[in-house]
């Protein structure tokens, strides 16, 4: 159903109809312009900003070694900020200026809300936060990034209007 997608593992769904404009193509795109860009999964637009929404997900019944994945290790957090960074070329050529917030949202073995916090703080100073502050006259590249679980995006008051559901549901 369009504007309903479908993340990588076929496991889970993101209900994009509430959005007022919403993607999962880029990675596509990308691909089909030849060129080796970073992205994030989903792309959603709603009355005020634009949504980057990098999905990871290690607790799937079929994650090959998900003890092995570990979000916080320097080069995970490296590669999560380049596709924050990458991916803002794809909304600069199809006019999406609104406000940008970048989540991340991550399941993992023995992730919690405390480790969530840390993850989140280590890729705010990847992002550009501070060089906006430094240069930016105003102008914003990103406004906020958040790291949370599924369950916590589906409680957020503007998140959850975008459920994320296992596919069987």
């Amino acid at each position: 159903m369009k504007d309903i997608f479908i993340e990588e593992n076929g496991a889970y769904s993101i209900d994009c109809r509430a959005a007022v404009w919403a993607t999962d193509k880029m990675h596509e795109d990308y691909h089909n312009a030849g060129i080796h860009m970073s992205d994030v999964d989903f792309l959603i637009e709603n009355s005020t900003h634009i949504l980057m929404v990098e999905y990871k997900n290690a607790c799937l019944a079929n994650a090959e070694n998900p003890e092995a994945f570990h979000p916080m290790a320097d080069k995970k957090i490296l590669v999560a900020s380049r596709k924050f960074y990458d991916s803002l070329h794809y909304l600069r050529l199809l006019d999406k200026n609104k406000p940008i917030q970048y989540i991340y949202i991550l399941e993992y073995p023995n992730g919690d809300t405390t480790a969530r916090k840390r993850l989140r703080n280590r890729l705010k100073m990847e992002l550009p936060f501070v060089l906006q502050d430094n240069i930016g006259n105003g102008k914003k590249l990103i406004e906020r990034v958040d790291v949370l679980s599924i369950a916590e995006w589906n409680a957020d008051n503007s998140y959850g209007k975008y459920p994320i559901k296992q596919v069987s549901e």
